[in-house]
C-alpha cells in the first residue's frame, strides 16, 4: 500500500497546528473548563476514565459550548463545534424537511447515535436525490433540543465490535441533563441578512429537587423557522432584465403579462423550508440503595413544507400533437408554486435498572423508537385527473413513511486483579433489536396517473412493510498491563433474520511514554447492515420536465436492469495518533485514520431512459412500467425520464486526520481560550462492483469530490467578569460534483472559502445574560450554478443565480440574532 500522499498531508495537516499561536486536547470551542478533565463513557467499557486518558479520539462538548451556537439547531452546534461533522445545508423535495448529517466523511447511515448510552431509532424520511447525504435513514438530530443536554462525547473511531451496527465512522452520544432545583432555558430570535429565514426559539428545562436520590428534568422546545429564496430570474418566462420572452408562445406571454406573484422571482424552489418544531425530553431516575431506576424520551412535532418549481397552467393534453391549440388552463390564469410537506411525530422512550452486585455492575434497559411522517403535495394540481374530469384537487394526501426500532440490552462488567498495573476490566453483554419499515399508499387523486404536480403520492406498488431482527454478543477487555500501556479489546457476534451471522472485533492501545507525550491507536472491522428505507423504498421524483423513478433494489423491476438485492456494509479502520502535553493546559491531540468499505451503497445517480423526449435505454422505461409507474405525458414527450436505485455498487477508501489544540491565556482579570481544530478528508473510490453503465457519473463526483477535502476551526474565546465574545472561523476547502442534463455532464465547483462567527455576551444578572451574534458574519455568498450559451443553467432548472445545494456553508448568507439565557 502507498502511503507516501497519506503521510504528507498528514505532516501538513500537523504544519497547520504547529503554527497556530496556541493548542489544545479537544475541539476548539467546546468548553470553557478543562475538558480533558471530563470523565468519559463513550468508547470505553471501564469505569472514571477521562477524555485526556482516552485511548480513542474523542471530544467531549459541555452545555456551556452548546449555547455558544446561533441557530438552535444541533446539526448546526455540531458542524460548527467538531470538524469532522458535516451537516446538509439544503435538501431536495422532501430531504429539504429533514436535513441530515455525517462524520468523517462517511455516509451519515455510518455514525452511530445515542442518548445516555442508548441506541437513537432514525428517520423515515430517506434522503434518496442524489447528493453528498443520499440515503441517509439516519436519526434526526434536530429533534433533539440543544437545552435538554448535558453534555457530547463525539467517538471518531470506528466501534462496531463494541455499539454494533452504523458505528463505521464513529459514535455520537448525547448525555441528557440531570439537573436538580432549577428552571433554565432561553430565547433565541434571527432572520438571515437578506430579511427572510426568521427565526424564533424558546426552551425551558424544569428541574425541580426530587432528594438527592433522584433527578428529574423535562425540557420543551419550540422553534419556527421560515422560508428563506435565493433563487434568481425565473428564465423558463422571462429574460435576465425581468422583461418577458418574446420566444414563447402567445399564450404564455399573455399568462405573463397578467403579473405573477413575486415576477420575476416567480419560482421559490431554492431556500429554506418553512417548519414548526416541538419537542419534549424527560430524564429521570432514582437510586434505591445500590440499585437505579432509569427511563428517559423525547417527543417530537414537526409541520414542514418547501417549495418545489413553479408550474405553469399551460399544459399540453394526452394528444401527442404539440401546440397552443393542444393546451388550457390546468389550475390558475397565473400558474402555482406547489409545495411539499410532512406532519411528522416521532417518539422514544427507554427504561432501565441497573446497579451493582457482588462487584458485577449491571445494566438492564429498552428502548423503543418511532418515525411516522405524513406527507402532502400542497397548492398544486393533477394535470391527468382534470383532462379526465374537468376538476382537480389543491392539496393531495401523498401517504406515509414509518420506520421503528426496539432495542433491548443487558451489560454487565466488573474489574478482576489479575496482578497487572490496574485491576482488568470485562465487560459482556448482549442485544436484541427489531426493525421495521412500512409505506403508506397516498390518496386516489395523488396517485391518478402521475399524480399532483411536484410530488406524486406513493403508489400500491410502492406501499409495503418489511421487518428484520437482530441478535448480538460482546465481549469487552481493557486492561494496564504496566501504569503507562493501556490496551482495550472487543469482539462481537451478530446474527441477522435476513443476512445471517457477523463476527466483528476492535483492538485500541495507548502507550504513555511521559507525562508529555503518548502515543494511541486502533484497529477494527465493522459490520453494517442496510437500513429497511435503503432495500424498499420506492417512489416517483419529478420536476417541470423530468421524472426518475426511485426503484427499490430488492424489487423484481431492478433485477431486470442486472441490479441484486443490497448485501451488508462491511468495513476495516485504522487510526494512529499522538497525544502531546508540552506545558500545562497545552494539549494537542493529532490522529490519522483510514477507512476502507467493502461493498458500500451509493446511490447509482440518474440512469436516463429518455432524454428531451427521446428513448436512450428502452430498458430502463421498461423496469419503470414493470413496476408499474406512469409518468406524466408531457415528460414522457418533452423531458428526461430514468431511475435511481441504491446499490453496494462500490469498494471505498477513506483517509483523513484530525488535529486538536486549545490553551488559555490571561489577560488581565479574565482570559482568552485560543484554539485550533481541523481535520482533512479524502475518499476514494478502490473498486467499482457494478458495469460502469449502471452508475452515474454524478454519483462517483459525489462520493469522491462533493466534499471539502479540509475543514479548519480556528477560535477565540474572551471572558472577563460577566462579558464574553466569542470569535470563531472557520475555513473550507474547495468541492466539486458533476451536473448531469440531457447529453451534457459539466462539473461545477465551489471554491475553498472562510466563514466567520461571532457572538458577544453580556451577564445581566446571575440568572439572566443576553448574547448578540452573527454566523457567517460577512455574508459569504455561496457559488451559483454557471448558465450555457443561451443563459440558462446548465442543470436544466429555470432559475437563474440558484446557489449551488453541495456548499458546504450553506446556501443563505449571513444570519444574525439575539438571545437571552435564563437560570434560576
Amino acid at each position: 500500500m502507498n502511503y507516501t500522499g497519506f503521510v504528507s498531508r498528514a505532516a501538513m495537516a500537523i504544519a497547520l497546528s504547529s503554527a497556530a499561536p496556541v493548542l489544545a486536547q479537544s475541539d476548539p470551542q467546546v468548553s470553557g473548563t478543562d475538558e480533558g478533565a471530563a470523565i468519559i463513557v463513550t468508547g470505553t467499557r471501564a469505569t472514571g476514565v477521562t477524555a485526556a486518558e482516552s485511548a480513542a479520539p474523542i471530544k467531549v462538548l459541555d452545555s456551556e459550548a452548546l449555547t455558544k451556537v446561533g441557530q438552535p439547531n444541533l446539526n448546526q452546534v455540531l458542524t460548527q463545534l467538531v470538524p469532522s461533522f458535516t451537516a446538509e445545508a439544503f435538501g431536495g423535495d422532501t430531504a429539504n424537511l429533514t436535513l441530515a448529517a455525517r462524520l468523517r466523511g462517511l455516509s451519515p447511515n455510518h455514525a452511530l447515535v445515542l442518548v445516555n448510552g442508548k441506541r437513537r431509532h432514525g428517520t423515515s424520511n430517506l434522503h434518496v436525490l442524489s447528493g453528498p447525504y443520499q440515503g441517509a435513514a439516519s436519526p434526526d438530530l434536530d429533534l433533539i433540543p440543544p437545552g435538554a443536554i448535558g453534555r457530547i462525547e463525539v467517538l471518531e473511531d470506528g466501534a462496531a465490535a463494541q455499539y454494533g451496527s452504523d458505528a463505521i465512522a464513529g459514535v455520537i452520544n448525547i448525555i441528557l441533563k440531570e439537573d436538580k432545583g432549577s428552571i433554565s432555558g432561553n430565547l433565541t430570535a434571527g432572520q438571515y441578512y437578506k430579511g427572510d429565514g426568521e427565526t424564533y426559539s424558546g426552551s425551558v428545562t424544569f428541574a425541580p429537587d426530587v432528594g438527592p436520590d433522584s433527578y428529574l428534568d423535562f425540557t420543551m422546545f419550540h422553534r419556527f423557522h421560515d422560508f428563506s429564496q435565493r433563487g434568481g430570474v425565473d428564465r423558463g418566462i422571462y429574460n435576465r432584465d425581468g422583461s418577458i420572452r418574446t420566444d414563447i408562445s402567445a399564450a404564455h406571454q399573455a399568462m405573463a403579462a397578467v403579473g405573477l406573484p413575486g415576477a420575476p422571482y416567480t419560482n421559490r424552489i431554492v431556500g429554506d423550508a418553512r417548519s414548526e418544531l416541538t419537542t419534549i425530553v424527560y430524564n429521570a431516575g432514582h437510586d434505591f440503595g445500590g440499585v437505579e431506576l432509569y427511563a428517559f424520551g423525547s417527543y417530537g412535532r414537526r409541520d414542514a413544507s418547501a417549495y418545489e418549481n413553479y408550474r405553469q397552467p399551460w399544459r399540453v393534453s394526452r394528444s401527442p400533437v404539440l401546440g397552443v391549440a393542444g393546451e388550457q388552463i390546468l389550475y390558475s390564469t397565473t400558474g402555482f408554486n406547489p409545495r411539499e410537506a410532512i406532519k411528522e411525530d416521532d417518539f422514544s422512550n427507554t427504561g432501565g435498572i441497573k446497579g451493582e452486585t457482588a462487584g458485577f455492575r449491571w445494566d438492564i434497559s429498552t428502548t423503543y423508537g418511532q418515525d411516522y411522517a405524513k406527507l402532502y403535495t400542497l397548492d398544486s394540481a393533477n394535470r391527468s385527473l382534470f383532462i379526465d374530469t374537468g376538476s382537480t384537487p389543491s392539496n393531495f394526501y401523498d401517504g406515509f413513511l414509518k420506520a421503528s426500532e426496539w432495542t433491548s440490552n443487558i451489560d454487565i462488567a466488573k474489574e478482576v486483579d489479575l496482578g497487572m498495573a490496574k485491576p482488568v476490566n470485562i465487560a459482556f453483554g448482549g442485544e436484541y433489536r427489531e426493525n421495521r419499515f412500512q409505506i403508506g399508499k397516498g390518496d386516489f387523486a395523488s396517485t391518478y396517473f402521475e399524480g399532483g404536480q411536484s410530488y406524486p403520492g406513493f403508489l400500491a406498488t410502492d406501499a409495503g412493510k418489511h421487518k428484520r431482527n437482530n441478535k448480538a454478543a460482546y465481549l469487552d477487555v481493557a486492561m494496564n498491563p504496566v501504569e503507562m500501556w493501556k490496551l482495550d479489546g472487543a469482539v462481537r457476534y451478530e446474527d441477522y433474520s435476513d443476512f445471517g451471522t457477523k463476527w466483528t472485533w476492535k483492538v485500541t492501545s495507548r502507550l504513555d511514554l511521559s507525562e508529555q507525550f503518548a502515543v494511541r491507536g486502533t484497529v477494527s472491522t465493522g459490520f453494517r447492515a442496510p437500513s429497511l428505507l435503503e432495500e424498499y423504498y420506492s417512489s416517483t421524483n419529478v420536476g417541470p420536465t423530468t421524472a426518475y423513478v426511485q426503484l427499490p433494489p430488492n424489487s423484481a423491476a431492478a433485477k431486470l436492469l442486472g441490479y441484486q438485492d443490497l448485501k451488508p456494509e462491511t468495513s476495516q479502520n485504522f487510526s494512529l495518533g499522538v497525544v502531546i502535553r508540552p506545558v500545562p493546559k497545552l494539549n494537542i491531540t493529532i490522529d490519522a485514520y483510514q477507512v476502507k468499505v467493502k461493498n458500500r451503497i451509493v446511490g447509482t445517480g440518474s440512469i436516463q431512459g429518455l432524454a428531451g423526449g427521446v428513448v436512450t435505454n428502452q430498458a430502463v422505461l421498461d423496469a419503470i412500467a414493470a413496476h408499474g409507474n406512469v409518468l406524466d405525458p408531457y415528460v414522457l414527450q418533452n423531458g428526461d425520464a430514468g431511475i435511481n436505485l441504491f446499490t453496494n455498487g462500490a469498494d471505498t477508501r477513506t483517509r483523513g486526520v484530525d488535529v486538536t489544540a486549545s490553551y488559555p491565556t490571561p489577560v488581565g482579570s479574565g482570559s482568552i481560550l485560543w484554539s485550533l481544530s481541523a481535520n482533512y478528508n479524502a475518499t476514494k473510490i478502490t473498486r467499482l462492483r457494478i458495469d460502469e453503465s449502471l452508475y452515474a457519473e454524478d454519483a462517483r463526483s459525489t462520493l469522491e469530490n462533493a466534499s471539502p477535502k479540509y475543514k479548519i476551526i480556528g477560535g477565540a474565546l474572551f471572558t472577563m467578569g460577566g462579558l464574553s465574545v466569542n470569535l470563531r472561523e472557520t475555513i473550507y476547502g474547495k468541492s466539486s460534483e458533476v451536473v448531469i442534463f440531457g447529453t451534457t455532464n459539466p462539473t461545477v465547483k465551489v471554491p475553498a472559502a472562510a466563514v466567520t462567527d461571532l457572538e458577544v455576551g453580556y451577564d445581566l444578572s446571575k440568572a439572566i445574560k443576553l448574547s448578540v451574534g452573527a454566523n457567517n458574519l460577512f455574508n459569504k455568498k455561496a457559488p451559483v450554478m454557471p448558465n450555457d450559451s443561451s443563459d440558462m443553467p446548465i442543470d436544466g432548472a429555470r432559475v437563474l443565480d440558484a446557489p449551488l445545494s453541495f456548499t458546504p456553508y450553506g446556501i443563505n448568507g449571513g444570519y444574525y440574532y439575539a438571545r437571552i439565557n435564563f437560570n434560576f
